[in-house]
């Protein structure tokens, strides 16, 4: 039976294969009923002990590409994001690399003092006009959504900082903007406080114009978690070192060799790469 089938997860963990979970994956990147029920009746069959998911995602975006590419396209980069995980940190990285292509200048990580307290700040994103920082909020599983606590928290953090005075680009300022960026949904609940408060707030859907999705999809950004030529120890290595864009590693692809090994083969990945 499919829920006694383990499988290997990318950070190395096992949980039972679970149909329904990839069903509410399918439908979330826009796969229709119909071609969700051909994926796992494709899939259903190839199932073993320790299969890792990785093999499951190539199996249900090789058969979606026959059915869709768009979605199969909507598919690989939502997993791919979702891989970043199960830290945050590759997200604040990849986050950072989103807002470098819109013109802004980042830094990751920040612990900066409000008017009351010191407060850590996953990515400072800067332009001559305008100081922004942003809450990266990543969450490991598709179901889970940034509720109203979280959205409280960052408000708060947020009041105190644009109290003080901070150095970025080279001179003294206040900050112009907070924003609240997740990688899953908001809330309905935290959705309408975002609104009433005027916040801004960035999910994977959400809002309609400028969500996560689209600014990945305009600047052309996969995250190298979406190559199928990379092994998940391959991906660990490589967002440890923080490298994190497809398009950086075919732009100068040697970190490949710097951080996996000189007699490491960069050519499918390239030419993976060269695919999306």
């Amino acid at each position: 039976m499919t829920n006694q089938v383990t499988l290997i997860k990318a950070n190395g963990q096992k949980e039972f294969f679970d149909p329904a979970k990839l069903r509410a994956s399918l439908l979330h990147s826009g796969a229709s009923e119909a071609a969700s029920a051909k994926v796992l009746e494709h899939l259903l069959p190839e199932l073993h002990n320790d299969m890792s998911t990785s093999e499951i995602y190539r199996h249900a975006f090789s058969i979606l590409e026959t059915i869709s590419k768009p979605v199969a396209r909507s598919y690989s980069l939502r997993r791919a994001v979702m891989d970043l995980g199960p830290s945050g940190f590759p997200f604040e990285d990849f986050v950072a690399k989103i807002l470098e292509a819109k013109g802004y200048k980042c830094e990751t990580r920040q612990t900066v003092l409000g008017a009351c307290v010191p407060h850590e700040v996953d990515v400072v994103a800067y332009t001559d006009k305008e100081l922004v920082m942003i809450e990266a909020k990543f969450h490991n599983e598709l179901g889970t959504k940034s509720d109203l606590k979280v959205v409280l928290y960052m408000k708060a953090r947020f009041d105190d900082l644009r109290e003080n005075v901070f150095n970025y680009g080279g001179k003294d300022r206040k900050i112009t903007d907070s924003w609240l960026i997740t990688n899953t949904k908001f809330s309905s609940t935290a959705i309408h406080y975002g609104v009433c408060k005027d916040l801004k707030m960035i999910g994977w859907n959400y809002p309609d114009e400028g969500n996560l999705r689209s600014m990945i999809e305009t600047e052309g950004l996969h995250p190298i978690t979406c190559l199928t030529t990379l092994s998940n120890q391959d991906k660990k290595i490589l967002l440890a070192s923080r490298v994190v864009l497809c398009s950086d590693v075919k732009n100068d692809p040697t970190p490949l060799t710097k951080f996996l090994g000189e007699n490491f083969n960069i050519i499918p990945v390239i030419d993976e790469i060269n695919e999306l």
